[in-house]
């Protein structure tokens, strides 16, 4: 899916990827290890560097725009936590661990529960909320915020501005040091 405009537009493409994963992970058949296991590696990936743009943009701009909007962050910031959570517990766990598909369900789950919350309430709110202008500036600072967030779950790191601004480069940095090396999160 191609990704740009503004805001609302680059999140949504990243949900629909997000759902098109989920589909195609849960279609592989249980003897399919491997491909599960970098299939959750991408999903990781995907979904670390999401939350971090939207924990450094959407969110403040949610807190300083939308009326209530400090309140409906702080519920969006609670769901990226338990999310990063499942995430750590899934990294680097075998496909055929017996815990492994109990984690998927529950991580499909949370994010599907998230989306729909952030497509049905947040950014209709943001939307009235802001001008097209302001909802295009989201939109570039949140593609920024992906290419160099990390790609691995963190679930110590602030998530709220301004540390997570600080330290997600370099939290970043580490994980593609470590995804180079190993060879994670790269297309067979």
């Amino acid at each position: 899916m191609g990704h740009g405009g503004d805001v609302i537009m680059e999140l949504t493409t990243d949900h629909r990827e997000v759902e098109e994963m989920f589909d195609q992970i849960q279609a592989l058949p249980a003897s399919a290890d491997e491909q599960r296991r970098t299939l959750a590696d991408r999903i990781t990936i995907e979904l670390v560097q999401h939350s971090v743009a939207e924990e450094q943009y959407l969110y403040p701009a949610v807190r300083e725009h939308v009326p209530g909007g400090a309140a409906m962050a702080d519920k969006e910031l609670k769901d990226h936590a338990e999310v990063e959570k499942l995430l750590k517990e899934l990294e680097g766990r075998p496909a055929k661990d017996p815990h492994f598909d109990t984690l998927l369900a529950r991580l499909i789950s949370e994010v599907t529960t998230h989306v729909e919350d952030e497509e049905q309430r947040l950014f209709p709110a943001l939307a009235e909320a802001c001008s097209p202008e302001e909802l295009n500036k989201l939109g570039e600072m949140v593609r920024g915020a992906k290419k160099i967030a990390p790609t691995r779950p963190h679930p110590a790191a602030p998530d709220t501005p301004p540390l997570n601004k600080l330290l997600a480069p370099g939290a970043g940095l580490v994980d593609r040091a470590r995804d180079f090396v190993t060879g994670r999160g790269k297309s067979s």
